[in-house]
């Protein structure tokens, strides 16, 4: 019998988007699939697929409307490099994220420019599941405590990347 072949990592932007204060948007996720969440591991980031073809910002411009309804923001910098995770082990029901050993991510910092009131992490523009069930401004800093540990490394990267930003 041949072995199983090694599942692809799924290409996927992720989204530092800063206020004017230099905090980042963070949200509680729900957790699906492969990308499920632990009782004090709920934050992260915006992130989302790159479709074929898609460019790296304009993925994340629509990665970051489907999931907070934030359409004002304003192009900072993007990551050179792939991050790369693998999910944990999972056994629970099919998701579309189980064709997938992990993902591989280049990231995208913008600054908010939009008011508040329009983010909506509930019911998000599309019709799309809503990701989020809650939002806050945190402290890039402190995100890489707030995910999910399989994620941690990799945020690690980002906080390196875009530190820079994180001032008002």
């Amino acid at each position: 019998m041949g072995e199983t072949p090694t599942l692809p990592y799924r290409p996927n932007a992720g989204i530092a988007l800063f206020n004017s204060a230099g905090l980042v948007f963070a949200g509680r996720s729900r957790g699906a699939g492969p990308e499920t969440v632990r009782d004090g591991y709920e934050w992260q980031m915006p992130q989302g697929g790159i479709d074929p073809g898609e460019d790296l910002v304009a993925a994340a411009r629509r990665e970051l409307t489907e999931e907070t309804s934030i359409t004002d923001a304003t192009f900072l910098a993007a990551t050179d490099d792939w991050c790369t995770y693998d999910f944990p082990p999972y056994a629970g029901p099919w998701h579309h994220l189980c064709a997938y050993r992990g993902q591989t991510q280049k990231w995208v910092a913008f600054r908010f420019t939009g008011d508040e009131a329009a983010i909506n992490v509930l019911d998000p523009v599309g019709g799309v599941r809503p990701e989020f069930i809650d939002w806050a401004w945190l402290p890039l800093s402190s995100l890489p405590a707030k995910v999910m540990p399989h994620k941690r490394g990799t945020y690690e990267r980002v906080v390196e990347a875009f530190g820079r930003f994180a001032t008002a």
